[in-house]
């Protein structure tokens, strides 16, 4: 079972999840950004930014502010598996 172990935000609503196997995946956000939605929070940059955080060994929003794996927004860590395989950002950066 794939788990993500480290996330980094981009500007333009999309994470870089670190997962246990060593790769690294690019997961878009932005589809499920919508009005009326358990996202719509997330359409701010700043939020989608400072409540992102690793739980439940996934990309997640930590929406209370106190980690509880029951009152956050994640997403399934077997479909940040199958996006896009990316290279390390931060490979190079000193």
């Amino acid at each position: 079972m794939p788990q993500v172990l480290q996330v980094l935000p981009t500007d333009n609503f999309e994470v870089y999840a670190y997962l246990n196997d060593g790769s690294v995946r690019l997961y878009d956000v932005k589809p499920l950004l919508k009005k009326n939605t358990v996202f719509e929070p997330l359409m701010d940059i700043q939020a989608f930014k400072d409540k992102l955080a690793v739980i439940n060994h996934t990309i997640a929003w930590d929406m209370g502010g106190n980690r509880d794996p029951y009152k956050c927004i994640d997403i399934d860590p077997c479909a940040i598996y199958e996006e896009t395989l990316v290279a390390d950002p931060l490979a190079g950066v000193k």
